[in-house]
């Protein structure tokens, strides 16, 4: 396996599955005594997005106030 120009590399099917890593998850790098490179989840990120999530949740709860009953939207909507 290499390491390409920017600094990227591959981390394979199997071992992201092991890992639990999917796409879109937050991994950070730790360079132990050993010398050896571990790629662990970021915890700290993961809270912050949910976090952002919960919030923007909130935010959207109870918003929606057309003044019409749903019967009236939907006759609007079947033209």
């Amino acid at each position: 396996m290499r390491i390409t120009i920017k600094g990227q590399v591959t981390i394979p099917q199997p071992i992201r599955e092991a890992a639990g890593f999917h796409p879109g998850t937050e991994v950070d790098f730790l360079l132990g005594d050993d010398g050896l490179v571990r790629v662990i989840p970021s915890d700290r990120l993961r809270e912050d997005r949910g976090q952002a999530v919960r919030q923007a949740i909130a935010r959207l709860r109870g918003s929606a106030d057309a003044g019409m009953t749903t019967d009236e939207i939907m006759a609007l909507t079947r033209g």
